[in-house]
């Protein structure tokens, strides 16, 4: 039961997601980062099937760091927004992903921006996003909660209460969430929200 969602605040975009791989009535491992630093001011939050969110994510951030080798110059957000969903367009009649992308950038003189990107390759510039079950729960919360401009302090308030509503109404709720901000310095890691920690299996 996956779940990606994002906001825009005041200088900086959010991403959140939760931290389960899980296959049928499996879970694999609770501790899957699903967000992947694609470059220094750049965050991109993933969900579908695991096979195509490592491959198709991976090919994106190689990609991103080859234009910027060959040119000089890096991606803008939207450019690499745009990127991301023409790949996804052009694989669409061939070989489609199974992916849905939240893209967070922070650009010069732009400042921050997000971008929903889903498996059919729609493409949208948003405040507010969420795919996956969860995204019932977090966009009501955040249609409720959200306002343009807020705070760091406010908007992790906000993603905890998300969190928590995920946890509370959703029937097979993932435990764990990572929570990733990109800003003027840059995109990094903020928070971990965890209710399970894997432990190692000893040896037998």
């Amino acid at each position: 039961m996956e779940c990606v969602f994002g906001l825009v605040g005041d200088g900086f975009a959010l991403v959140a997601a939760d931290t389960s791989a899980v296959h049928s009535i499996l879970v694999h491992k609770s501790n899957e980062d699903k967000v992947m630093i694609l470059d220094s001011h750049k965050l991109l939050g993933a969900s579908g099937e695991a096979g195509d969110r490592v491959q198709f994510t991976e090919y994106i951030q190689k990609n991103v760091h080859l234009y910027e080798f060959r040119n000089g110059i890096p991606l803008t957000t939207a450019a690499t927004a745009n990127f991301t969903r023409g790949e996804l367009a052009l694989a669409l009649r061939k070989n489609p992903y199974s992916v849905n992308i939240l893209l967070a950038g922070y650009d010069k003189n732009i400042g921050p921006s997000l971008y929903y990107i889903d498996y059919i390759a729609t493409l949208h510039k948003v405040d507010k996003g969420a795919f996956g079950y969860g995204s019932y729960f977090s966009l009501s919360m955040m249609d409720r909660h959200y306002k343009s401009g807020m705070s760091l302090e406010e908007a992790i308030d906000l993603v905890d209460k998300c969190i928590i509503e995920i946890r509370s109404r959703l029937v097979v709720a993932p435990p764990n969430f990572v929570i990733k901000i990109v800003d003027k310095d840059g995109a990094r890691e903020y928070a971990w929200r965890e209710s399970i920690k894997d432990a190692g299996v000893s040896a037998a």
